[in-house]
């Protein structure tokens, strides 16, 4: 029995025995959010803040989501976060059917909260970074609902650079895989000369050597210039 059939013959179950409604209807929810992710965020919300699984036996909130809904923690999480950025920065979305009205992705709203630091249960960090980015943001994931993919290429050069010196380390453990991978490839081959193969794997191990002491002098270098 798939995920979604146990889901909808608990919420039944529930329903005949006169369970809490919002209990009945959290569960409803998780059984058709993929097709809307915002009502079973909301709903989440709503348990979550009035504490409502303490009443349905359960210790804390997380456990009422991975034992009743069958929601990882991270998937909690990413439904009540995204649903909290939308109140707080386009509420205005909350109101869209989703059919004449486009809801954005969780995902992009997930990414729009984590670009601006905002974390499930902790205050606004506000980023370093000029408003009007943070605007075009803003307009990506909410007017244009713009795909995550999307909002990686466009936005993480701003708010998730990668440090000084990453590609260069990035590119030398690439180059160290390769090599490694060639060489586990060549001596799976029959029929190669044994001279050829033995001064090419040799060549193959002397290469990883120097592009390991590479990587450590690269490493070290930005380190001091850190």
């Amino acid at each position: 029995m798939g995920t979604h059939q146990r889901l909808g013959d608990l919420a039944e179950a529930l329903e005949a025995q006169g369970a809490d409604a919002l209990r009945v209807h959290a569960v409803r929810r998780a059984r058709e959010f993929k097709r809307s992710w915002v009502m079973m965020a909301e709903a989440l919300v709503e348990v979550r803040n009035r504490e409502a699984y303490l009443d349905w036996g359960y210790d804390d909130f997380y456990s009422y989501c991975s034992l009743e809904l069958q929601l990882k923690r991270a998937t909690a999480d990413k439904l009540t976060g995204s649903y909290v950025a939308l109140e707080r920065h386009a509420p205005s979305v909350l109101k869209r059917d989703g059919l004449n009205e486009r809801i954005p992705t969780c995902d992009a709203v997930e990414y729009f909260a984590k670009a601006l630091h905002e974390r499930p249960g902790k205050e606004t960090a506000p980023p370093a970074v000029d408003p009007a980015v943070v605007e075009e943001l803003r307009h990506a994931v909410f007017e244009e609902g713009a795909p995550v993919t999307e909002l990686r290429r466009r936005f993480n050069p701003v708010f998730h650079p990668k440090p000084e010196g990453a590609e260069r380390v990035e590119a030398i453990r690439r180059a160290t895989a390769t090599a490694r991978r060639l060489e586990r490839m060549i001596e799976e081959i029959d029929g190669l000369r044994r001279p050829t193969l033995r001064a090419t794997l040799d060549s193959l191990e002397a290469l990883r050597e120097e592009l390991t002491e590479l990587l450590e002098r690269t490493k070290a270098s930005y380190a001091e210039t850190g």
